[in-house]
């Protein structure tokens, strides 16, 4: 039972709960400048005040993808080194987030809530000892090949049309292995992917007829402002300890998965 009724959050758009919604994209859209997982915040949001679910999902998907835009154009600087890649894996990203929104429509989500708490913890954990994994995998190779790089990002893609919360993280781990860059640098590059992942499933969404206008423009809202402020701001920051930060956001979200999936 949602914590707000439908009449009191939006019919009547209540400007208390838009204010929220507001904020809520905002921050959900900086969470996802630096890494990913901010629809942990706005997902649950839509949902206590009224949405269901799966229009919440779908809601969501359409509502932040401004926001990974104004981050991509706030990363703008940072994307010369790493804009190369983009030639070939565009074409992947964009075909896995149209089978990844497809299956939230035709699958169970229960299948999806014992597949993300893992996904998760493995991208949050190949993110916290990059390095050493890659030197103990691959020895004196610098990096994996390219072709199970793009099959990664297909994988990634999918699960990002589906639901996306990590997707950041996942990403952001799978470049690692096969991209030089700096974190700064790969986060432009994920942000550009991010908006392709977002603007498909988005559309599929707006053709099934998912998506609730007033609380979605009220995330995007703020995911715009968000997503611009918080990718200018995040260059200033040490990539180490950026790169900590993610991993404890990546165990949070671990935690908060496996408690939504195991014990609800």
């Amino acid at each position: 039972m949602p914590l707000v009724s439908q009449d009191l959050g939006f019919s009547g758009q209540n400007p208390l709960a838009l204010a929220a919604l507001f904020t809520v994209g905002f921050v959900a859209s900086s969470i996802n400048a630096v890494a990913g997982g901010g629809s942990l915040l706005s997902f649950p949001l839509l949902v206590a005040f009224g949405v269901p679910p799966l229009a919440a999902n779908a809601t969501n998907s359409v509502a932040l993808w401004p926001g990974s835009l104004a981050s991509a154009f706030g990363f703008r600087d940072q994307l010369a080194r790493t804009k190369r890649h983009l030639r070939y894996l565009t074409l992947p990203t964009i075909t896995g987030a149209l089978f990844g929104a497809w299956l939230l429509t035709h699958t169970p989500e229960r299948l999806f809530d014992f597949v993300v708490p893992l996904l998760v913890l493995l991208a949050t954990l190949l993110l916290a000892f990059q390095s050493r994994i890659r030197k103990a995998v691959l020895g004196k190779k610098a990096r994996v090949p390219v072709a199970l790089g793009i099959a990664l990002q297909f994988l990634v893609s999918v699960y990002g049309g589906y639901f996306g919360a990590g997707m950041g993280i996942v990403m952001l781990a799978v470049f690692g292995l096969f991209i030089e860059g700096t974190l700064h640098e790969l986060n432009a590059m994920k942000a550009w992917l991010g908006v392709a992942i977002n603007l498909v499933a988005s559309m599929f969404f707006l053709r099934e007829g998912l998506l609730w206008l007033v609380p979605g423009f009220a995330v995007m809202a703020g995911a715009i402002a968000g997503g611009y402020f918080s990718a200018r701001l995040s260059q200033r920051l040490d990539p180490d300890k950026l790169r900590r930060a993610i991993v404890v956001l990546g165990i949070a979200m671990t935690a908060w998965f496996f408690r939504a999936a195991f014990f609800r």
